[in-house]
């Protein structure tokens, strides 16, 4: 028996870097496919948009990780310039602390440290990054179209009992377990603890010093060896602009405001999606660039899931504790006092400004009770300083990320709690660059859940499942689930950074999920024949 010929052959569910990955490896490979996306641009939350007229920023992520030589070879991604910065941040702490400086260069890098954090500062960090290594590896940070290692793989990876014990503190301990081990002196290298701590917890919902944070750091500061964090000419959007290219080079096709309202099934397999409109698309195979709580909660009858499915989708930890800050700018902040450094050149274009991880926990702490926190660690960048056509002439588009962000309550009483901390990010940044408030032509303030209605993220949650121990491998799902829970319906796949090889622009969940599904084409006899 023929099958009937379907409208496509495989249809993806949101223009997300990692959705226009798995449509452009599809399409590359025979495949008639459909990408589908709700907004009027691509990239999802890696993406650059012009949210005030003449403005355009990085909506939410905003740094290209460190990803798999294959994939970045593969994918053409050499095609899209980065900045060659001098400086990649500028840590600012006290009043009473000097900024110091990340140079891109290493050998500065370590030059710099060494005078402000002496000798010990150096060795602790170097101690550090080859302390990420085995959790990195263990968690197959870089594994490309490979399943997570069970948790006797992951331990079992490991060459010695130094690498054993390193994946057990990361599994089971906190950042500060690793700090305090490697850079113990409070007062010299306390800039260094800050910002270690800040990378640790962002993509959590934990405090520095809470176990379970130090999987963040393994994670988080894992590197190939020949690539580190980058930005990017454009902004980040540059990236899934280049990948959108690569999908209708290869005859994808690409729906803007299209808003998908179910995923369509049939005896146990899927047979495509309905619009919000009434439309409907046929395909053998649907793929959901949206975490796995959305997709089967959002698009499909929650009650037709397995019970033991929907018990452990229902565990995943979305608990956003941030807020995401856009500025229209009528200039530069001025920074004045022990901060004027920053004025030099474009050292204000990426900039970090965090307390103590003492101060950190304790604002973790007051999260979880309701408090926004009096002086809120953030980041905060002016791209426009590098890509002048980010902002019109004259003027700058600048934003800032801050934690810890109260998530109890209705949203509208952390709407209220929204516009405190905004307060208190503006007023951190006029206590040291007095003319910041003076400059703001346009303010836009987002909390996490606001990224909900934008993106279709779970609470806001931009990593699909915060990067905590039991939401990683071998406990984060694949392409089609997890081995012991997969998805219920032939054809539904997941390729969105939910899925191992995630969070963050690593590309690698669209790619994993784009050569799954051609493998189970090639398997299907009913296949549609390549053009």
């Amino acid at each position: 028996m023929v099958a009937a010929m379907t409208d496509y052959d495989a249809i993806v569910i949101g223009a997300g870097h990692n959705g226009l990955t798995a449509a452009a490896v599809m399409a590359r490979g025979g495949m008639r496919v459909l990408c589908l996306e709700k907004n009027h641009y691509v990239g999802g939350m890696a993406s650059t948009t012009e949210l005030v007229k003449g403005y355009k920023f990085e909506i939410a992520g905003s740094v290209l990780f460190p990803m798999p030589d294959e994939i970045y070879d593969d994918l053409g991604l050499s095609a899209c310039p980065t900045y060659e910065a001098e400086v990649m941040s500028v840590n600012v702490g006290g009043p009473d602390q000097a900024p110091m400086l990340f140079y891109s260069d290493p050998e500065q890098l370590m030059e710099h440290i060494a005078e402000t954090n002496g000798m010990d500062g150096v060795l602790g960090m170097a101690e550090i990054m080859a302390w990420c290594e085995a959790p990195a590896r263990a968690i197959g940070r870089f594994d490309v179209r490979k399943p997570p290692k069970s948790l006797d793989e992951m331990f079992a990876c490991a060459t010695n009992e130094a690498e054993r014990e390193a994946i057990k503190v990361a599994m089971f301990g906190s950042v500060m377990d690793v700090v305090d081990r490697f850079l113990p002196d409070r007062e010299r290298h306390s800039m260094l603890r800050g910002m270690l701590a800040f990378l640790a917890v962002n993509s959590t919902y934990r405090g520095p010093y809470t176990p379970g944070s130090a999987m963040c750091l393994a994670f988080a500061m894992a590197t190939t060896g020949s690539r580190m964090m980058r930005k990017l000419d454009g902004g980040i959007g540059a990236l899934s602009e280049h990948v959108r290219d690569l999908l209708v080079k290869h005859g994808g096709t690409i729906r803007l405001q299209a808003k998908v309202d179910e995923i369509t099934t049939e005896g146990g397999k899927v047979t495509g999606v309905r619009l919000t409109d009434g439309d409907v698309i046929t395909a053998p195979a649907v793929v959901s660039n949206l975490d796995l709580t959305s997709t089967l909660t959002r698009f499909m009858d929650r009650e037709a899931m397995p019970a033991e499915l929907m018990a452990r989708v229902d565990a995943i930890d979305h608990r956003a504790a941030w807020i995401q800050m856009h500025f229209a700018l009528d200039g530069l902040p001025e920074f004045e006092g022990p901060y004027e450094v920053l004025n030099e050149g474009k050292l204000r274009a990426s900039m970090g400004m965090f307390g103590s991880p003492e101060d950190m926990q304790r604002d973790y702490e007051g999260c979880c009770r309701g408090e926004v926190p009096a002086w809120p660690s953030m980041g905060m960048q002016i791209p426009s300083l590098y890509d002048p056509a980010l902002a019109p002439e004259g003027k700058h588009a600048a934003s800032a990320f801050a934690f810890y962000f109260p998530i109890t309550g209705t949203h509208e009483e952390q709407s209220k709690l929204k516009d405190v901390m905004a307060e208190r990010v503006v007023a951190k940044i006029a206590g040291m660059a007095p003319n910041f408030p003076g400059i703001i032509d346009r303010q836009l303030t987002y909390a996490s859940y606001a990224y909900e209605l934008m993106f279709g993220a779970t609470d806001g949650d931009f990593c699909q499942g915060l990067i905590h121990p039991e939401l990683m491998p071998p406990f984060r799902p694949g392409p089609r689930g997890w081995p012991d829970n997969p998805l219920p319906y032939e054809g539904l796949y997941l390729c969105g950074a939910a899925c191992h090889g995630g969070p963050g622009v690593t590309f690698i969940p669209g790619y994993n999920a784009g050569y799954e599904v051609l493998e189970a084409a090639d398997r299907d006899p009913n296949r549609a024949p390549a053009r």
